[in-house]
């Protein structure tokens, strides 16, 4: 429960002869706020026997348990219900119920709070006048403070099943005389014997050899049978190495046809290369799809293969159509500056496979924002054309839906009416329209 540094000032705490209101504050010097809660739960443990504290300890501690938490908001006392509990006891003393009901605010008495925390308990004790106190029934309490208590309390059935820390002894008479004998920790179950002169001892011991959670019956629980053995379910402990040897037959291969892919995709890469290096480059792709990986070619490098060796471009582009790459291959060619050859590799994509429908409405709509914003008027009138005769050939095989870019291309059309292409573009709109 608690070290024995703070077991002796407990004890130590609850002999000393004061005022009940001096208590609280040497309460909170002696000990941590967070130990307050064991310490309050060693209390309890202590009153389970009325004989392990005398008279005014019991009141002292009575106190500490009730005011310890009166200035706590932000939760109920804990110990609410063990005060209730003693106070609506028919079999304890008077005095404690008498006691509890008046530090509760549950009794009509013609003594305050104040006036009795401001009395020793041993005066308190003397000065008792049972007439002058109206006891209440446990119904009574638990009806005044429901709002405190637990709705359905907490139930274990091995707690409920316990046995409590503190046994009386019915070799000892109720009082604690010289003549009985001494503590004897060998008695079965902790049980502790007050003989005289040594209760501290007792409540000592008792505290520091036992817990809250008493004697609860063993939670007994057989070990569960071993499941028969499968075939195979140890092969583990005897592993089988037979594995045959797998021969890598690419294993000294001839690597010379890759390298010159490379090369010549590197050369591609500066400038155009000549009719024989072209068909070289697609020859050699054709026969192995693979070497497109290998090739040295990245998303960043698309535009200068595009603007250079575009029909190389084209097919590097079909053999990377079931890469986990394309993706980016057609963000960087949808995003590149529009000209001719990029129109070219776009539009031969088209007839040859079929294209995100969102990759060619972003590449239609990007054509479009070049032509207007361009400002060399002899280039504007060139790229218009070239975007015109595009889009006609994307209408005419089909390949958009006219429908969903029929806005933005109409305006186009119009804004470029004096351009031939343009005014051929716009009459093929209006009768599909």
């Amino acid at each position: 429960m608690i070290s024995s540094t703070d077991t002796k000032a407990l004890l130590d705490l609850l002999s000393e002869d004061g005022t009940l209101e001096s208590f609280i504050p040497e309460f909170l010097a002696k000990f941590k706020r967070h130990n307050h809660f064991n310490i309050c739960c060693s209390l309890v443990m202590l009153m389970e026997d009325r004989r392990i504290l005398n008279h005014s300890q019991r009141l002292v501690a009575f106190y500490i348990l009730h005011d310890l938490y009166c200035g706590e908001q932000s939760f109920v006392n804990p110990f609410i219900s063990v005060l209730i509990d003693v106070a609506s006891d028919d079999s304890a003393d008077i005095v404690e119920r008498a006691f509890l009901l008046q530090l509760l605010g549950s009794t009509h008495s013609s003594n305050s709070k104040k006036e009795i925390v401001s009395q020793t308990a041993a005066e308190y004790i003397r000065a008792f006048d049972p007439n002058s106190h109206t006891l209440l029934t446990r119904e009574q309490l638990l009806k005044q403070y429901s709002d405190k208590l637990p709705v359905e309390p907490y139930r274990c059935y091995f707690k409920n099943a316990s046995i409590k820390n503190v046994i009386r002894d019915p070799d000892i008479p109720q009082g604690c005389d010289a003549d009985a004998p001494e503590l004897d920790d060998s008695t079965p179950l902790g049980k502790y014997r007050i003989g005289g002169g040594n209760r501290e001892t007792a409540a000592a011991g008792l505290i520091q050899n036992t817990s809250l959670k008493g004697f609860e019956p063993p939670w007994i629980r057989p070990v569960p049978p071993r499941l028969p053995e499968q075939d195979g379910e140890l092969v583990w402990l005897t592993p089988d190495n037979n594995h045959e040897l797998l021969w890598d037959y690419g294993m000294c291969a001839d690597t010379s046809r890759g390298a010159a892919v490379r090369d010549l995709i590197g050369r591609a890469l500066k400038g155009a290369l000549a009719p024989t290096q072209q068909q070289k480059v697609l020859v050699e792709l054709e026969a192995d799809p693979k070497l497109v990986y290998h090739c040295g070619l990245s998303p960043r490098l698309l535009p200068e293969l595009v603007e250079n060796n575009p029909v190389i471009a084209v097919e590097v582009l079909l053999k990377l159509m079931n890469s986990v790459q394309i993706a980016d291959y057609f963000k960087v060619l949808v995003n590149m500056d529009m000209s001719l050859h990029s129109m070219e590799v776009v539009n031969r994509l088209t007839t040859a496979v079929d294209l995100p429908t969102q990759f060619i409405h972003t590449y239609i709509s990007n054509c479009i924002s070049s032509c207007e914003n361009i400002k060399d008027k002899y280039m504007q009138n060139r790229l218009v054309r070239l975007v015109c005769v595009f889009l006609q050939s994307l209408i005419r095989n089909k390949i958009i839906n006219v429908q969903d870019l029929f806005i933005e291309v109409q305006a186009f059309c119009i804004e470029f009416s004096r351009i031939r292409e343009a005014a051929g573009l716009f009459r093929l709109l209006k009768a599909l329209e």
